[in-house]
This record gives C-alpha cells, sequence and structure tokens, in this order.
C-alpha cells in the first residue's frame, strides 16, 4: 500500500491528524505525520530563519531517510505550498499530491500574496504588532469552523505561533512537479478562503473533491476526510483518477 505522508499547516503539528490516522492504517497505508520546523512540539526550535526551504526540507529528508516510494503527500492550507516543493524535488518517488483547503502556488508564489487581500492584511498587521516581526500568531478557530466546545479545547493549547518568513518566501520549483497527479479537497462550511484554489485545481485537471465541515477537517469530519483520502488513493492505484465531485460531510 501507499505512505500517506500528512503535513499541517500553519501554527499545526503533526498531533492534529491523529482521528485520520487510525482510519488511514487501517485501510492498511503507512502513515507519517511530521511537525514542521518551529511548530507545534517543535517550537523550541523556532527561530526567525525559518523559511518555506526550511518546511519542504523537513518532508524531502522524511522521504529520503525512510526510502519512501508511491508517496501520496497530503498538504493542509500553508502546507500545500510545502507538498508542491516536495513533489519538485522528489517527482520520481511521489505518486500523488493532495491539496486539502490549501494553496496550489506557482513557481515565484509567495504564501502571503496567495490570501484574499484582506485577509494578508490582517496577518501583516498581526505579525507586526503581536508577533513582533517574524511571527503569525494564532487565528481564532471559529473563523476556521471549528466551533464544537471539545474540539476548541483539544486545539486551542496546542497551536503556536508560526514563522513569519514561510509566508514571505518564494516558492522555487523546476517544473518536475507537474508530472504527479493531483487532487484538491475543499473544506465548503467556512469562508471558504481556498476556494479560488480549488477552481484553480479543477481548471488544471486535478480531481477535486468537497467535504461540507469547516477548514479543520481532520479535527471536525476525520471519517469523512479518511474516506475521501481512501478514496483517491485507490484510484489512483487504478489509474482512473479523474473528475471532480461533492463529499458532504457527516
Amino acid at each position: 500500500m501507499s505512505s500517506i505522508v500528512l503535513v499541517s499547516g500553519a501554527w499545526h503539528g503533526g498531533w492534529c491528524w491523529q482521528r485520520v490516522t487510525p482510519l488511514l492504517r487501517a485501510a492498511g497505508h503507512d502513515v507519517f505525520t511530521p511537525t514542521l520546523t518551529g511548530v507545534s512540539d517543535n517550537a523550541h526550535v523556532l527561530g526567525p530563519s525559518v523559511g518555506l526551504d526550511t518546511h519542504i526540507d523537513d518532508i524531502t529528508r522524511l522521504v529520503d531517510f525512510y526510502a519512501l516510494s508511491d508517496v501520496i503527500l497530503v498538504g493542509h492550507s500553508y502546507a500545500g505550498q510545502v507538498i508542491t516543493g516536495v513533489a519538485d524535488r522528489r517527482p520520481e518517488v511521489i505518486s500523488q499530491r493532495i491539496y486539502l483547503d490549501a494553496f496550489v502556488g506557482n513557481n515565484g508564489d509567495a504564501a502571503i500574496d496567495l490570501l484574499p487581500e484582506a485577509v494578508a492584511e490582517h496577518y501583516k498587521e498581526s505579525v507586526e504588532g503581536q508577533g513582533e516581526g517574524w511571527l503569525i500568531p494564532t487565528r481564532a478557530l471559529d473563523v476556521l469552523g471549528v466551533h464544537d466546545p471539545e474540539d476548541l479545547a483539544w486545539l486551542t493549547p496546542r497551536l503556536t505561533p508560526h514563522p513569519w518568513k514561510t509566508y514571505t518566501d518564494r516558492l522555487t520549483v523546476s517544473g518536475a512537479v507537474d508530472s504527479v497527479p493531483a487532487s484538491f479537497i475543499e473544506c465548503t462550511d467556512w469562508m471558504r478562503v481556498f476556494r479560488p484554489y480549488a477552481e484553480k485545481a479543477a481548471d488544471a485537471g486535478f480531481v477535486t473533491r468537497e467535504v461540507a465541515t469547516g477548514h479543520e477537517a481532520m479535527v471536525t469530519a476525520p471519517h469523512e476526510l479518511a474516506r475521501v483520502l481512501t478514496e483517491l488513493v485507490a484510484s489512483q492505484h487504478l489509474g482512473s483518477v479523474g473528475g471532480s465531485s461533492r463529499s458532504k460531510g457527516l
């Protein structure tokens, strides 16, 4: 079966996939949930020099160290930038990249420029204020579509500020990434910041799916997310990935 590498977005760590990983492993997959440098349980190594290439290196080194093949890269939110960089560096061992409500950037794109203008301005203001010029403070979870008190109690104390440089660094890719099949899963029950990238993905011929939940699908709809991921992986192995559909949440 495939090796699925789940890469979390800003403020999160590998722990955020805890409700999804048992379901994917039960389907027979090897699952890796690394925490990127400088965030969450790796916040002790945070510094102003941590940038996008640092995070691309994190995941590339994991793939190399474990000699993984038939790798499914799943990037949530900001980590869309990360999996694009990794797939460009190791296209021969990546069998699919899956963007979970995530950026789909091109060569030269910086994450901050991919956000809606109003959201980007909020980020910049918070970085200059509470973030002391080099950190993105955590966002309110209700804005991301998390409302259940138990989910809020689990997530809130585990989120940590995210290195700003990762959002201002520009993605550098050679074009090799384009040889790796891609899919996009959009989370539809929130402000839909990543709707433009769902549309971009569809226009580019990606497989597209929808899950009726907020941005934190791995927390708020883990069974539905695991089902969609499992279907995408199976379709890739059958060589029949294609088209689009809507997947309703639990």
